[in-house]
């Protein structure tokens, strides 16, 4: 029996208690070997990224055995539950991690080891799929971390992708784009050789300090040695720029999807009452962490909706206003052309307050992991946060949160965008043909087919001349969806479905609050079933 009194827990999440006892049932071990060691790193004050993972998916097992249990039965209930027992154990550690180290030449002359690192979680669906980060501060544990979050994010989704994650320890500003170019190439070719790349084995993307040059560098690499012989090429990494096979919105689609998350539960009646706000996403007062990327999209559908940006916070400064709100595309200009938010004339900048904790409505940080403490929690004025950065509050910090009634989108829902659209692009890539090219024409003439019968129609059967013309909002969709259209359709149905569920599941399993552990019971109860559907090869 867990000593629940050992483990120091904070006066918060009575649920985590109940979860925590339930976790000495007698079927079996798998995921519950050193669950108390794990438990005490989790809620530690500075935990790393994997005592975060295994934490929430410690708190979440006991949950997903018995609705495992309820969905697929084998044999009795006590076979059963070993068996999902079991499979919760293989889930839970990273089935496969490589480490590669190779010379480079710098252009000064001298030779220099570079060390990166691939990780695959889970292998329940294939390929495996995860970005590729420059960081010297990345180690292997980070990736593999991150691998499982992108495991659960893509099974939270229903996206047929287990989780992986590659890094390489270096910072990208101290190289020129020659040796960038080489680094990528041959870290593409180490992989590929090694059987950790391929359109249906291992697809990469893009992450902290890398974008669409590096993937196209990767795409070409692949192209022209391991994959020379590979129709499929193309899709062996996503986040590629559109003339190398990428997909229309990408850069985008990862703050939409963090909006339309946001959104789904900022409608929802219930959620606001216990948060104390007047639902929907119009009026309320938005801090943002980071303004790269995902920040700026973040603020620009924000800003859309009616929500007013009142403070950006970049590393070197924070810039606010919380009187008229800041406009994004003013200060992505102002950006643009200084190379800072400092400075910029439509707010005030500071180097000295902190706006974590400043008053505001929704708080997120898409920065950096572990943005918020234990500490940083009792600070926070914000009713609603979003982890738009990977583990970007402690386990610690969280329970706080949650005790406290404030609403936290997980990072596994917040990023579900990105994913998505990679999925899309893989798909493209797979199909060999970008999305609607074929039925344009058709579907046009369809169109123009049916007002010609309407106004044939009436005309005979009034006697008159009666010309249908199609209103400005039907002639720009009277060819069929474009690329671009079948994107945010595609996000919007992915987002706004997942949230539905996670509602529901969030009111059956009387979790108030916790989205979190919602998340992580529908995404681990997807990939046991998956396993218990398929079996085990060689067991």
């Amino acid at each position: 029996m867990l000593c629940l009194r050992s483990l120091r827990l904070p006066q918060v999440g009575k649920y985590w208690k109940s979860t925590l006892a339930q976790s000495t049932s007698s079927h079996g071990v798998g995921w519950t070997v050193n669950l108390e060691e794990e438990t005490r790193r989790g809620l530690a004050e500075d935990p790393s990224l994997d005592d975060i993972v295994n934490y929430y998916f410690n708190k979440a097992a006991p949950l997903v055995e018995e609705e495992c249990v309820k969905a697929v039965r084998h044999g009795t209930y006590d076979e059963s539950m070993k068996m999902f027992r079991g499979t919760l154990g293989v889930v839970k550690p990273c089935n496969d991690i490589l480490t590669i180290s190779f010379p480079v030449r710098r252009e000064s002359g001298a030779i220099e080891t570079v060390t990166g690192f691939r990780s695959q979680h889970s292998h329940h669906r294939t390929p495996t799929k995860g970005g590729l980060r420059f960081s010297d501060s990345t180690t292997v544990n980070d990736i593999i971390s991150l691998a499982k979050i992108n495991s659960f994010t893509s099974a939270l989704i229903d996206v047929p992708f287990g989780g992986a994650k590659a890094g390489i320890q270096i910072n990208p500003n101290n190289y020129s784009e020659r040796e960038l170019e080489k680094i990528v190439r041959r870290f593409t070719v180490e992989l590929a050789k090694r059987g950790f790349m391929g359109p249906g084995v291992d697809v990469l993307g893009p992450d902290l300090g890398t974008g669409e040059q590096e993937m196209n560098w990767i795409a070409d690499t692949y192209r022209n040695t391991i994959g020379a012989n590979d129709l499929n090429a193309a899709a062996c990494v996503t986040g590629k720029s559109q003339m190398m096979g990428g997909i229309h919105a990408r850069k985008s689609t990862p703050g939409k999807g963090l909006f339309l998350a946001v959104e789904q539960f900022l409608n929802d009646a219930d959620f606001m009452i216990k948060v104390r706000m007047i639902p929907g996403a119009y009026g309320k007062k938005v801090i943002v962490q980071g303004f790269g990327n995902l920040g700026l999209h973040v603020c620009r559908y924000f800003h859309r909706a009616g929500a007013q940006i009142i403070g950006v916070i970049e590393k070197d400064c924070a810039v606010y206003n919380t009187t008229d709100g800041i406009d994004p595309k003013e200060l992505e200009d102002h950006m643009v052309s200084s190379g800072s938010i400092s400075g910029f004339p439509g707010a005030e900048t500071t180097t000295e307050k902190n706006l974590l904790f400043e008053p505001c409505d929704i708080l997120i940080p898409c920065a950096i992991e572990k943005a918020i403490n234990h500490e940083d929690a009792r600070k926070v004025q914000a009713k609603v946060i979003v982890e738009g950065a990977n583990c970007a509050l402690t386990p610690l910090a969280y329970e706080i949160l949650l005790d406290a009634n404030v609403l936290v989108i997980p990072d596994i829902l917040a990023n579900a965008g990105s994913i998505t659209s990679s999925y899309f692009e893989w798909l493209k890539n797979m199909r060999h043909v970008s999305f609607g090219r074929l039925t344009f024409k058709y579907t046009r003439e369809a169109n123009e087919h049916l007002l010609n019968s309407v106004q044939t129609s009436i005309e005979t059967l009034f006697d008159t001349e009666c010309p249908i013309l199609p209103t400005q909002e039907f002639e720009a969709s009277m060819s069929g969806a474009s690329e671009k259209d079948f994107v945010n359709s595609g996000l919007y149905y992915t987002i706004n479905g997942t949230c539905d569920t996670l509602r529901k599941i969030t009111k059956d399993l009387n979790l108030g609050l916790d989205v979190r552990t919602a998340s992580y019971v529908l995404a681990l109860q997807k990939i046991i079933i998956t396993y218990a559907a398929a079996g085990y090869t060689f067991t």
